[in-house]
């Protein structure tokens, strides 16, 4: 399978942009120009909970599939040693430079809020001696990150990402089996997204080929911004996916990494991609893809949306690719590793995009009405008798009055409401208010979790809340 040059495609100008954050009269510490209430930080944002239905789907799905292809979750702590991520990440990174949270704590070490969590895996892999365990060892997370980057639309300081590593085993299996997992995400999310691939050897052939780029682009160098020059020198490997316009069209003529890769990558690169072939996961060669972090080698990919939403177009979702040498970077022995990570952010504002909305929790069922303290406290059992049986109640134990109640009930569209007064009290009794109908009957109140579950059953075949919503892989 030759490896073919492709000409970059043209950008299209967006279409459509998608809903952002209210915009404030915020200075650069996110404080109002008032001073009179706490604002949020600039490049913060609350996710309120009418934000949480597609939140909790891309968790759910991602914890679905997580633990079908027997992936085990780790929580990894917020604040490491800033060296940490110097080491591995790179100093000549805009992470490491201008991006990273970096402050002394109270026992004068310098730490950093994580900007991403790779390199804490492999600290971890490292600290709890996990090369003893059965390999590879495979681990997912999900949790906020920090870069103190320029916000943008989908972009914030605090950013949520999900991730996948594997460590242990240098099989190129590894690195199309994690690009597959990360394909079934956005298949189960409704998302359609096309993998682009590239490699990027090993550190020896990197070396002989970027003698070569800084040649060629020191030819040019009068035409390249200044951000493109610190670029060529501190860091040229990312001079391949610049955003300048002048730079890639320089860079339909210069030369490509995967001419200057050793028979052994070609080989590891080869095996990739047939295995994506052997799974029908189609792929688009890049070969200006390279990642942005240091640790990478061989395999590099992305995630970007295949179909048209605005702003989201040509971003990626998700990426990730080999890092063979960052274990060893840390101190730990040599060990084989490949990983992936998705941008919570970008996943949950592709699927507002088309339109994907659940609720951010199931609706509730019953309303449970009542007059009284009596009442209050015979209904504050009975609530837990009704969740323990997996029916959902919403209550209003805070109003008085029962028309305040009901008008609450019916603004939720429940079918049927308890209402439970001082008579039913000493009767042992409560009324069953159908909501559509207005029908009303006394029943039991021992007998009445039964009675409802029946009703809710017979009347509209409604599921229970205890059959929680399965995401298919």
């Amino acid at each position: 399978m030759p490896f073919k040059r492709k000409a970059l495609a043209k950008e299209p100008a967006p279409k459509k942009v998608l809903k952002e954050e209210p915009k404030k009269d915020l200075d650069e510490e996110g404080e109002g120009k008032s001073g009179k209430t706490f604002e949020l930080l600039r490049g913060f944002r609350d996710i309120l909970p009418e934000d949480q239905g597609r939140w909790n789907l891309v968790r759910d799905t991602i914890r679905s599939i997580a633990e079908s292809y027997s992936f085990d979750r780790i929580d990894l702590p917020i604040l490491e040693r800033s060296d940490l991520f110097q080491r591995t990440i790179g100093k000549g990174t805009d992470i490491v430079e201008k991006e990273m949270y970096v402050f002394t704590d109270p026992s004068n070490r310098s730490v950093a809020l994580r900007p991403e969590a790779t390199a804490s895996a492999a600290r971890a892999y490292i600290s709890h001696g996990m090369i003893e365990r059965p390999q590879p060892v495979k681990m997912w997370y999900l949790g906020p990150m920090f870069r103190h980057d320029r916000p943008q639309a989908g972009r914030y300081r605090q950013f949520y990402q999900a991730g996948f590593e594997s460590f242990g085993v240098a099989e190129p299996i590894v690195d199309a089996q994690l690009i597959v997992i990360g394909h079934q995400i956005f298949k189960s999310l409704g998302l359609d997204v096309k993998v682009e691939i590239n490699s990027i050897g090993t550190s020896e052939c990197r070396a002989a080929y970027l003698t070569e780029l800084v040649a060629y682009f020191r030819q040019h160098r009068n035409k390249l911004s200044e951000d493109d020059k610190r670029r060529l020198q501190k860091n040229p490997l990312r001079m391949l996916d610049s955003k300048e316009e002048v730079t890639r069209e320089l860079l339909q003529s210069a030369p490509q990494i995967l001419d200057w890769l050793d028979e052994t990558s070609k080989e590891h690169f080869m095996k990739v991609l047939e295995f994506l072939e052997e799974v029908e996961v189609s792929y688009q060669l890049n070969p200006y893809l390279v990642r942005g972090l240091d640790y990478y080698s061989h395999t590099v990919f992305e995630f970007t949306l295949q179909e048209d939403v605005g702003d989201l177009s040509q971003s990626a979702l998700g990426g990730g690719g080999r890092y063979d040498g960052l274990v060893e970077i840390l101190g730990g022995r040599p060990t084989p590793a490949c990983g992936f990570a998705l941008g919570i952010e970008r996943i949950v504002r592709a699927l507002e995009a088309k339109g994907v909305n659940p609720p951010e929790r199931p609706p509730a069922l019953v309303f449970f009405a009542q007059l009284g303290d009596a009442a209050r406290r015979v209904g504050l059992k009975l609530f837990e008798e009704f969740r323990q049986a997996g029916v959902s109640v919403a209550e209003a134990f805070g109003k008085n009055a029962l028309k305040g109640q009901l008008e609450a009930a019916n603004r939720m569209g429940v079918r049927l409401t308890l209402i439970l007064g001082q008579k039913e009290v000493l009767d042992g009794t409560i009324i069953i208010r159908d909501m559509e109908s207005g029908a009303q009957e006394i029943v039991d109140v021992k007998k009445v979790v039964g009675l409802v579950k029946k009703k809710l059953l017979h009347e509209e075949g409604v599921a229970l809340q205890s059959q929680t919503p399965v995401v298919e892989a």
